[in-house]
């Protein structure tokens, strides 16, 4: 018989297994290292307009036209215009995302909010271009 109770128990988070070895320099470099895996969030910063199938894209709130943040999580991509108006772009896989962000100068933030915040993706530069 399935029974509930009314108490609720809070999970710790499980950190990941530190490496082998006693090694202070390889557990700072496992520490540091950006998040990876399919459950990483990834985002890009596509100033450019973007063009899908030949088609330009533009926001259906404020009607831009450029200035994109891309973001990426498993196998999904999301367009994010300034004006915080965000959709989930089906034409963009993964593997187009990959291509895209091969940039070897990497800025990691501890949340997805954070990272909006810092890249003015918040709707603080809504209706304005950046370069």
């Amino acid at each position: 018989m399935l029974r509930t109770t009314d108490h609720t128990t809070e999970t710790t988070p499980v950190l990941p297994a530190a490496p082998a070895g006693s090694d202070p320099l390889r557990q700072l470099q496992y520490e540091t290292r950006p998040p990876s895996g399919p459950g990483a969030t990834r985002g890009l910063n596509h100033p450019q307009e973007l063009s899908l199938r030949g088609i330009p894209v533009r926001c259906s709130a404020c009607r831009a036209r450029r200035d994109w943040l891309l973001i990426n999580q498993r196998c999904h991509v999301w367009v994010r215009c300034r004006c915080t108006n965000q959709w989930l772009e089906p034409e963009i896989t993964r593997a187009d995302f990959d291509a895209m962000i091969a940039i070897p100068n990497r800025t990691h933030y501890p949340s997805l909010e954070q990272g909006l915040i810092a890249m003015g993706f918040d709707g603080a530069f809504a209706g304005t271009y950046l370069e």
